[in-house]
């Protein structure tokens, strides 16, 4: 059956996904990762593409990008071309390394682009691998908030105002928010694991079940709804780290 043809982004703008073949690691070390983001800013200039922001995790890549002169087909057949002859060379391999076909998704409105760009800047900080959502050095949003090096930025800040230091003060509030946003993903379940979960309470200052347990119940509850929105973490596997029963964790919202 033939591909179902990619409809067209009437403002050019896109949301791509792409992933390791088989869901494999496509980065293995912060040089792979510099590496990417060389290749990413030489062809974003060869292909005349705007970036408006980026995540890179271990497996798969978040871009917002602009088309202008060059399809988005092309820049990424140009941009995982290049990268994959490096990646081989260095590890000694051969053959693809990236899902054939990469997913993507129109973005048709200011709203829609700000969700999506705070998306990706929460993408590690969803699936439980920092604590805060500036805690990761491979998105983009290092460079709304210091120096731009590859992305685009004025696009948008200018979407949360004119005035260059009143854009950036509601950019950083807005890129902390919580919420239960959901745009283009991979679609696969991250699992993380018992050691990465007690890893994730340290973070937010509790260094053992008992700690927890003996809490006020407001502190507790807050403390366990937070690791129920983690991405990879079941309800039985919290009980089970925390100690605290099923039937509890269930309850909080």
């Amino acid at each position: 059956m033939p591909r179902k043809a990619r409809k067209k982004s009437s403002t050019g703008v896109y949301h791509i996904v792409f992933r390791g073949i088989n869901r494999q690691t496509i980065f293995e070390d912060d040089e792979d990762k510099i590496k990417f983001l060389q290749t990413l800013a030489i062809y974003k200039k060869k292909s005349c593409m705007d970036l408006y922001g980026y995540c890179l995790m271990d497996n798969h890549v978040h871009l917002l990008v602009k088309e202008t002169k060059e399809s988005i087909s092309d820049f990424m057949k140009r941009l995982s071309s290049s990268y994959v002859y490096w990646y081989n060379m260095k590890y000694d391999r051969c053959g693809h390394l990236f899902q054939e076909r990469f997913n993507s998704e129109n973005v048709e409105s200011e709203k829609y682009f700000i969700t999506v760009l705070r998306y990706i800047h929460q993408n590690p900080l969803k699936a439980g691998l920092v604590r805060r959502v500036w805690d990761s050095r491979w998105t983009s949003i290092h460079e709304y908030v210091r120096k731009a090096d590859i992305t685009d930025i004025d696009r948008g800040l200018n979407l949360f105002s004119r005035d260059r230091k009143m854009a950036l003060s509601r950019f950083i509030i807005y890129m902390q928010e919580e919420n239960d946003e959901q745009c283009l993903d991979i679609n696969e379940k991250t699992r993380l694991s018992d050691d990465q979960v007690r890893e994730y309470l340290r973070t937010v200052g509790v260094i053992s079940n008992s700690m927890l347990q003996q809490m006020e119940r407001i502190n507790r509850n807050a403390v366990l709804s937070k690791l129920k929105k983690l991405k990879g973490v079941s309800i039985r596997q919290i009980a089970r780290v925390t100690g605290i029963s099923k039937s509890v964790i269930d309850r909080i919202k």
